[in-house]
């Protein structure tokens, strides 16, 4: 899809901002082991993910100050999205496994903050319906509803609601499952510290 906007020259999130992570990814030597150790190495995995999330809440906490119009907003979350979902030189199975679960989680965070910005949801609508919904259209190969469906439950989670514990923990494992991994892990870094609302990404027109 050609891009109809302007390259935005920002620091939100950089090519080598994910590098370094990968840097830190293959050093860990992360492995699936029943060990403790093996929870304390996929921690990477964890701040990894984290790391490109705030830097997508702090593009949504300008846009939402009116320091970024929308199409701005949209433009630097189409180049992070870029950047984090790019196809990772393999490392090792185990490593190779973690970094497709965690981008695929990723594309519903993204998803969200897409459907946030553009105001694609209902604010009225219940979260435990539209889950209900995306794993529905999960089940009947309708992939694009089921991305749909998981978007506007998470640009209802960046509009405050909470996700239903309920409806969690019954997910099927699948697409859907891991998606909404990716709002889960929205929702948990809205509720700690707001500093990133105050953080400057420097952008600019070029």
């Amino acid at each position: 899809m050609p891009e109809s906007h302007e390259k935005i020259d920002h620091e939100f999130y950089t090519t080598d901002r994910w590098n370094n992570w990968l840097g830190q990814v293959k050093e860990s030597g992360f492995e699936f082991k029943e060990e403790e150790n093996s929870e304390k190495e996929g921690a990477v995995f964890v701040n990894m993910a984290d790391d490109v999330i705030l830097s997508c809440l702090k593009v949504i906490a300008k846009y939402e100050s009116n320091a970024l119009p929308a199409e701005d907003a949209m433009a630097i979350l189409d180049d992070i999205r870029e950047i984090a979902l790019t196809e990772v030189e393999p490392m090792s199975e185990d490593i190779d496994l973690m970094i497709e679960s965690l981008q695929t989680s990723l594309m519903g965070s993204f998803a969200a903050c897409e459907c946030y910005i553009g105001k694609g949801f209902d604010k009225k609508a219940k979260l435990d319906e539209l889950i209900s919904a995306a794993v529905e259209a999960e089940e009947a190969k309708d992939i694009d509803s089921a991305i749909g469906y998981v978007a506007q439950v998470g640009a209802l989670v960046l509009d405050g609601k909470t996700l239903p514990e309920s409806s969690m923990e019954e997910l099927p494992y699948g697409l859907v499952a891991e998606w909404l991994d990716g709002i889960d892990s929205i929702e948990a870094a809205m509720m700690g510290a707001d500093s990133y609302k105050e953080d400057d990404g420097k952008y600019d027109a070029v």
